[in-house]
């Protein structure tokens, strides 16, 4: 049993812990264990020193408006109740708090941020530019954001675990080959490359391929070499078995004549 339900809205009530579901808006999927143990160390000494934010529901429990990370450090800490505050918030409102307090307390990871931008989004029905101006946002940072989730799993997982930040992250979207961005993202992690060493990587596997030169035979050379040939030709018209070899190497090329001298 849940015991009585709090009526208060908008005050501090002590809520039985269990009761608290997590929201199901939640951006951040990547919560660090040591920071939990840490947290929930001090609120096994000191108490949760700020509530979190809940609304109700229609099945008589509540569901998690802000506070995730001391939701879980409270269940860690092993306490049966939690502070919390009472709102009414619907969904839309719900998704818009939790974004902003992750985002202004800078818990969510730049991949985590430009998902729950995008869940915003598609929950408003709107374009980038309504979106962007309903959240404060400029329309060009909120549209970098969102590209960021054209990276694929394995390359966000890179960017995560190597520490590289969302302009390293950013850097690799002008490539269209995934096993390319692959393989920038992991130099820049092996060889702790800047963001503006990694964007000149990138723009090196952009260029076009170098095309070899065709060596173009000046007017001069080619009535030589007919020259050549027309004179072959008399000869063996004469009777002397002449012939010759040619050769094109690097830069010239090598014209080679045999003139039987038993014949002549």
């Amino acid at each position: 049993m849940l015991g009585k339900r709090p009526k208060e809205t908008g005050k501090v009530v002590l809520l039985e812990i269990d009761s608290v579901q997590p929201s199901p808006f939640q951006a951040r999927r990547v919560f660090d264990e040591q920071e939990l143990d840490k947290l929930s160390g001090s609120i096994a000494r000191n108490g949760l020193l700020q509530p979190v934010t809940v609304r109700k529901t229609a099945k008589g429990d509540y569901e998690l408006i802000a506070g995730e990370r001391r939701l879980r450090a409270c269940k860690k800490a092993g306490l049966e109740k939690i502070p919390a505050i009472i709102t009414e918030h619907s969904d839309l409102s719900s998704a818009v708090l939790g974004l902003e307090e992750n985002t202004h307390r800078q818990q969510l990871n730049c991949f985590e941020q430009a998902k729950g931008l995008k869940e915003l989004i598609q929950m408003w029905g709107c374009t980038q530019a309504e979106a962007s101006k309903r959240l404060g946002m400029a329309q060009p940072t909120l549209a970098n954001k969102l590209r960021l989730l054209t990276l694929t799993e394995q390359q966000q997982e890179i960017c995560l675990k190597g520490n590289l930040s969302e302009r390293h992250a950013r850097a690799v979207l002008p490539l269209e080959d995934e096993t390319e961005r692959i393989a920038v993202l992991e130099q820049a992690v092996k060889r702790e490359l800047t963001v503006h060493q990694t964007e000149e990587l990138v723009q090196k596997l952009l260029l076009p391929p170098v095309k070899k030169k065709r060596t173009v035979m000046v007017r001069d050379v080619r009535v030589f070499l007919n020259t050549v040939n027309h004179a072959i030709q008399v000869m063996v018209k004469a009777g002397i078995p002449a012939t010759a070899v040619k050769e094109e190497k690097e830069g010239y090329i090598e014209y080679t004549v045999h003139i039987p001298t038993a014949t002549v």
